[in-house]
């Protein structure tokens, strides 16, 4: 009788074994099948509202985070005249229309730490300073790429300028001597912009010393570092001190006599233009429209672009 009972509790136990074993294979099942089911976007929508990076598909719908640069950048300026981001004041001159919605930035560099952290989120930067923390959308199917601006084929450029107000200051004029030397214009090229000047002259020093300082744009900054640490063995004898702000800030500053050289990443303003500065285009540059590294889109029209930064696209899913 014991013997019986032994077995009888065996058969149990072995059938509850078993009934965990489905239960256990049950939810890798599960979690396969949300790959092409409706559970994928319940799953997407969890990892979002965590805070953590959400899946490809997630990036995909949902609402658009436009990211813009601040009023007075010269990249923005550049990017809503390139996309056409634009409207008609009373007076019929194009003006600025991104949307009010959009977050705005006051850095290259806080422009991709936002983009970076969020999978919803678009916005845009300097071409040569696009890293391995986000993903540049490719336009009209035209990949970003420093070979593709240079060739034409990526059309959404600007120019690099100096500008300055009094040319009295000759280690000013040594260093913009050198920016535009063979020399200068090596560090340029190799550092993902274009040079202006493929066939530019040795660099060749006016013998002068003294302080320099440049102010301007974010977007200039990085190249201009890059130049200034190549002009330091070249001219020991001048301290050149860099100021990051905006193209807007640079121009008033080199106006106002407070830095000797302006940094902007855009054409000069007829304002700016009249009221005493004079400009050099110091390399090409090109703009990429970027997104956050899982959004699965890899390429925007321009028209698109345009849309999303008007705020008549506001989701993912309508592109």
């Amino acid at each position: 009788m014991k013997r019986k009972n032994v077995s009888f509790i065996a058969l149990v136990m072995a059938a509850v074994l078993a009934l965990t074993g489905l239960a256990g294979c049950g939810a890798p099942s599960g979690g396969s099948a949300s790959g092409s089911g409706s559970s994928a976007s319940s799953g997407s929508s969890a990892s979002s509202a965590s805070g953590g990076s959400s899946s490809a598909a997630a990036a995909t719908t949902g609402t658009i985070n436009v990211v813009t640069r601040e009023n007075g950048s010269g990249t923005r300026s550049a990017f809503v005249e390139l996309f056409e981001v634009q409207t008609e004041d009373s007076a019929g001159k194009k003006v600025d229309a991104i949307a009010s919605s959009a977050v705005e930035t006051n850095s290259t560099a806080v422009m991709l730490s936002t983009i970076k952290d969020d999978p919803h989120g678009i916005g845009y930067i300097s071409l040569g300073s696009l890293n391995s923390d986000v993903k540049a959308l490719s336009i009209d199917g035209v990949e970003a790429t420093t070979a593709n601006v240079k060739s034409g084929s990526y059309k959404i450029s600007r120019p690099f300028n100096i500008a300055t107000k009094d040319n009295s200051n000759q280690a000013a004029q040594d260093f913009i001597a050198f920016i535009l030397s063979s020399e200068g214009q090596k560090i340029i090229n190799d550092d993902h912009y274009i040079a202006v000047e493929d066939s530019a002259p040795k660099y060749a020093s006016n013998g002068a010393s003294g302080d320099v300082t440049v102010a301007g744009s974010s977007s200039v900054s990085p190249v201009m570092e890059l130049l200034i640490d190549g002009y330091k063995s070249a001219n020991p004898n001048v301290k050149v001190t860099l100021q990051t702000s905006d193209s807007s800030t640079g121009m008033t500053q080199t106006i106002d006599g407070v830095c000797d050289i302006g940094m902007a990443s855009r054409e000069l303003k007829d304002s700016e233009t009249s009221a005493g500065l004079t400009s050099q285009t110091i390399a090409i540059d090109g703009i990429a429209v970027i997104v956050n590294k899982d959004n699965s889109f890899k390429n925007l029209t321009k028209e698109q672009v345009m849309k999303i930064f008007l705020g008549e696209v506001s989701d993912w899913s309508k592109l």
